[in-house]
C-alpha cells in the first residue's frame, strides 16, 4: 500500500490493521469517484491544533477571545472551558455521562455570546484578526475534491458562521462543500439574538441532528466514505448515510497522545499522531482520484 500511498510511511501514522486498510482503500479506488463522499469534522481536524508550540483556536475560541467580547464575558467563557473540556476528553467517563454535560456547556456558552450583542458585520474581521489556521495541504484537499465533484460534508459542533468565514477567506469554499453546524441568528439590525437549533455538540454528531435535512438521502449513491475526525464523537458522523459500502476512518490524535492512543487505534482505521498536515489524506485522495 505504501507504494501507492507513500504518505502512509510518515512517522505520524499508526495503523492497527494494515491489511484491512489496504482492502478498504483498494475498494474505494475500484468503485470509483462517483461513489465517494468525504465527511469531516472542522475544528482540530481541518483546522490546525497547534503551531510553533501554541494552541490554535477553534471556531468557538476565535469568537470567545475576540475584541467583541467583554473582559467579563471572556473570563466566564474561559471558566466554562476549564471546567468542561477535561470532561469532554476524559477517557474514563461514559458517553451517557458526558452528553448532558456537553449540552450544558454549549448552552451556557451560547447564552453568554448572545449577551455580548455580537454584530454580524464584525465576523469577517474577527476571523481575519484571529490565529485560525487550516492544516497544511488544505488547498490541495479542497481543490482535489472540488475538481472531481466529490461532496465534502463538514459536520461541526463549532460556530458555523465562523468556520464558513475561515474557509471563505482561504478561498476554498466551493460548491461541493456543505456545512452543518451551530449557526447564529441575527435580528434586522444585525445583532446576534440566539443560536439556531438543533444544538450540535461533540457527542451528538449523528443522525439525530440531521433529521429533516435530507442531505445524505440526496447522495444515496455515494456509498463510499472517507471520514475525518479528531474525537470519539466524530465516529458517528456517517450514521445518516443510507447503505454504506466502504468507510475509511482517519483520526487526528492531537492531544494526550500516549493516554488516548489505544482508544483511537481501536476506533479509527488510520491514526495520525500530532500531525498538523493533510498529507496522508491528500495522498490517499490522489491515489483514489487519479486515473
Amino acid at each position: 500500500l505504501c507504494l501507492q500511498v507513500p504518505e502512509l510511511e510518515k512517522a505520524t501514522v499508526r495503523i492497527r490493521q494494515p491489511e484491512r486498510v489496504r482492502e478498504i482503500i483498494q475498494s474505494l479506488r475500484e468503485q470509483g469517484v462517483a461513489k465517494l463522499q468525504v465527511i469531516s469534522d472542522f475544528d482540530m481536524t481541518l483546522s490546525r491544533f497547534g503551531c510553533n508550540g501554541r494552541r490554535c483556536p477553534t471556531s468557538h475560541n476565535i469568537l470567545d477571545t475576540s475584541r467583541v467580547i467583554s473582559e467579563d464575558g471572556k473570563k466566564k467563557l474561559k471558566d466554562l472551558l476549564h471546567y468542561y473540556y477535561p470532561i469532554e476528553i476524559d477517557p474514563n467517563r461514559t458517553l451517557e455521562e458526558k452528553c448532558p454535560l456537553m449540552v450544558e456547556w454549549w448552552t451556557k456558552a451560547h447564552e453568554l455570546l448572545v449577551q455580548q450583542k455580537i454584530h454580524k458585520g464584525d465576523i469577517a474581521q474577527i476571523v481575519r484578526e484571529s490565529e485560525a489556521m487550516l492544516r497544511d495541504g488544505f488547498k490541495e484537499f479542497f481543490d482535489q475534491l472540488h475538481k472531481n465533484n466529490v461532496p465534502l460534508f463538514i459536520f461541526s459542533a463549532g460556530v458555523g458562521d465562523i468556520l464558513e468565514e475561515i474557509i471563505r477567506q482561504a478561498n476554498v469554499f466551493y460548491s461541493n462543500v456543505n456545512v452543518v453546524s451551530n449557526y447564529m441568528d441575527f435580528n434586522d439590525d444585525g445583532i446576534l439574538t440566539h443560536f439556531r437549533g438543533p444544538l450540535i455538540h461533540t457527542y451528538n454528531k449523528n443522525n439525530t441532528v440531521l433529521q429533516g435535512t435530507g442531505y445524505f438521502q440526496q447522495l444515496s449513491t455515494r456509498t463510499n466514505i472517507i471520514l475525518l475526525g479528531d474525537s470519539m464523537g466524530d465516529l458517528t458522523m456517517a450514521d445518516g448515510v443510507p447503505s454504506v459500502e466502504n468507510i475509511l476512518k482517519i483520526g487526528f490524535l492531537n492531544d494526550k497522545v500516549e493516554e488516548r492512543r489505544g482508544k483511537y487505534l481501536d476506533s479509527y482505521d488510520i491514526v495520525l499522531e500530532s500531525d498538523e498536515t493533510l498529507d496522508v489524506v491528500n495522498g490517499i485522495l490522489r491515489f483514489l482520484l487519479t486515473e
